[in-house]
């Protein structure tokens, strides 16, 4: 029996990790189309209301205190994809979104810093500055298409990601599947009251009506295909390999997103726009990858 080296992901593992990164991507430009018909804050309050039902009924709670799961719920459903719904809706292209939200990787290092005290290594200050070069050019090209305010709604996005990463953090060792399910509970209350006080119960009768087979797949796809099939997907090839095997996966969602969003949407892609995300997708691999292949001098 052949033994694989260490941090070898098996082809059907490497499959469904690229199945899943791909779903991340490519879910910037569904959901984009979706809000073509259906609100932004309607459309969370949709995708998160289809996580809990009826999966709730099928996955049990986690063991973890109701506030942590109603701090996650909030910080992920109405802070993280109610800001950055309301900013794909017009504000920035969803290519440049799948780009700019990796920058809670960068946040969720400053939190625990803040937080927890811990040190930032070397190739972390250099990570973040490769980084924040590439969202400093974002910045300098803003337009029709991407406007500063979008920018800013979805670094709050980002934002709001690291908190909630930091929440979980601090359940330890839990079902990210049933911690996904039962924090949407969470995230819905206050999505529909910003939903009903920003657009009014009347639009979004006229929205929902209006809504045809398309657009409710692209919602359910919101809830099944990121949600559902993607954390309990993820959760389980870290259960099995390294996270260092696995997590450098994640660096495809920014290129899915965007080449998704260039070739369904004719996104373009001038060559400052290539320049911010070879930036930024470096500063993302240093900070993922140094960690495994540094020298023990640095």
């Amino acid at each position: 029996m052949t033994q694989r080296p260490p941090g070898h992901l098996p082809l059907t593992h490497a499959l469904l990790a690229l199945a899943v990164v791909a779903v991340w991507g490519t879910n910037f430009v569904i959901f984009k189309i979706a809000l073509g018909t259906l609100p932004p804050l309607l459309l969370a309050v949709l995708r998160f209301g289809f996580v809990f039902l009826p999966a709730a009924l099928f996955v049990r709670r986690p063991a973890v205190p109701w506030r942590k799961l109603a701090a996650y719920g909030v910080a992920i459903g109405a802070g993280q994809f109610g800001l950055l719904y309301l900013a794909v809706d017009g504000r920035i292209s969803p290519g440049l979104a799948s780009l700019v939200i990796q920058m809670q990787v960068f946040f969720t290092i400053g939190l625990a810093i803040a937080l927890q005290g811990e040190r930032v290594r070397a190739y972390q200050w250099l990570a973040l500055l490769l980084a924040s070069v590439g969202i400093a050019i974002i910045a300098g090209h803003t337009d029709a298409t991407t406007t500063p305010l979008g920018l800013a709604m979805v670094l709050g996005a980002a934002l709001c990601w690291a908190g909630g990463n930091q929440v979980s953090r601090s359940m330890g060792r839990v079902d990210m599947l049933a911690t996904v399910v039962w924090s949407s509970l969470f995230a819905l209350p206050p999505l529909l009251a910003l939903a009903l006080f920003v657009d009014g119960p009347v639009p979004i009768a006229h929205a929902l009506a209006a809504a045809g087979p398309g657009i409710w797949a692209a919602v359910l796809w919101q809830a099944v295909g990121n949600s559902l099939f993607g954390y309990a997907v993820w959760a389980w090839l870290l259960s099995r390999h390294p996270a260092a095997t696995v997590v450098p996966m994640a660096l495809l969602v920014p290129v899915f997103g965007m080449g998704a969003s260039a070739l369904l949407l004719g996104e373009a892609l001038p060559a400052w726009k290539i320049e911010a995300a070879a930036l930024v997708l470096s500063g993302l691999a240093l900070n993922i990858l140094w960690p495994r292949l540094r020298r023990p001098s640095f």
